[in-house]
């Protein structure tokens, strides 16, 4: 009686695992596709930055490129002050709409934004 009891339970399961497994398995599967990756640059590539406005900061690079990043939001400290990176323990890059920075003296925080590649070419090294 119990063996019977026992795999009526188990016909059971199995037949709720197929059940919720059918349909499932019977409809295509939907994706989404990615999203765009975030671009981002090594620290140790940059050779210089500045903001004269505290809206975008200009990168130049090691490479002679120059970089502007939209900053997320105003930092209008960041006209007069250096700046810190925010990253986490071995970080080697900064990648736009994730990473952010801390206004030196002021300790304001602001976030990057889009990356632009400028026409300007970095002259001065």
């Amino acid at each position: 009686m119990k063996s019977i009891a026992t795999k009526t339970v188990i016909s059971a399961l199995a037949l709720m695992g197929a059940v919720a497994a059918g349909p499932a398995a019977a409809e295509p599967a939907t994706t989404t596709p990615p999203a765009a990756a975030n671009r981002c640059i090594e620290i140790r590539d940059i050779d210089s930055s500045k903001s004269s406005d505290g809206k975008t900061m200009v990168f130049k690079m090691k490479d002679g490129r120059t970089l502007v990043n939209h900053l997320q939001g105003s930092c209008p400290d960041l006209k007069f002050f250096g700046f810190a990176w925010r990253t986490h323990s071995g970080d080697t890059k900064v990648c736009e709409n994730e990473d952010s920075f801390n206004v030196l003296q002021s300790m304001q925080v602001c976030v990057l934004g889009k990356f632009d590649a400028s026409d300007r070419q970095a002259t001065n090294k």
